[in-house]
């Protein structure tokens, strides 16, 4: 067999597409934060605080990011730390509103549900923001984030119960959309 043969046989390498100078460098502790909230949801899932628990958890924190870095080509930047913890409680309090809400729409079956596609348009261009706040609608009871419109200016999003679709696309901008920009700049 000749040397070109050889070549085409040979399984071929898989390369990720990077922007120049974006190769994550080794590190042994990649991603101290994302540790930190592997672990707490380490223990909230085992639903334990047994030191070994703790450690197992730790060990599962510090394994998974260290073998994923390669997986994510640039960090995200957090441009301002004070509007995370701003955006935090708002988001926290209107899952937990939300799941009142949808409860309430599942056992009343005489209600008639007003289902509508709402169309976000996205005043951001920073990738990050987009998936955080596709992330944060469907993480919501009562809505989900189906697709981006063309050129990820638009955001389909199916809302269970909307009886006015333009105040619902209103409240998803300012409540989730401008924070969100806000926190990756």
């Amino acid at each position: 067999m000749t040397q070109r043969s050889l070549e085409t046989l040979a399984a071929p390498r898989v390369t990720m597409n990077r922007p120049e100078g974006t190769t994550p460098k080794f590190s042994l502790l990649p991603q101290p934060i994302l540790t930190l909230v592997l672990a707490v949801f380490w223990l909230f899932l085992v639903n334990s605080v047994d030191p070994r628990q703790i450690l197992l958890g730790l060990f599962y924190g510090w394994l998974i990011p260290l073998f994923t870095r390669l997986f994510i080509p640039i960090r995200p930047k957090i441009k301002s730390w004070g509007a995370i913890f701003r955006f935090l409680p708002v988001f926290l309090w209107d899952v937990l509103v939300a799941n009142v809400v949808v409860a309430l729409l599942i056992l009343n079956p005489s209600r008639r549900l007003r289902s509508r596609w709402l169309v976000i348009p996205l005043a951001s261009t920073n990738p990050y923001s987009i998936s955080t706040l596709a992330c944060v609608i469907t993480l919501t009871p009562g809505t989900v984030s189906a697709e981006f419109g063309p050129g990820r200016a638009t955001l389909l999003v199916h809302a269970l119960d909307s009886g006015d679709p333009e105040a619902d696309v209103a409240r998803m901008k300012s409540r989730y959309e401008v924070p969100i920009m806000e926190i990756f700049g």
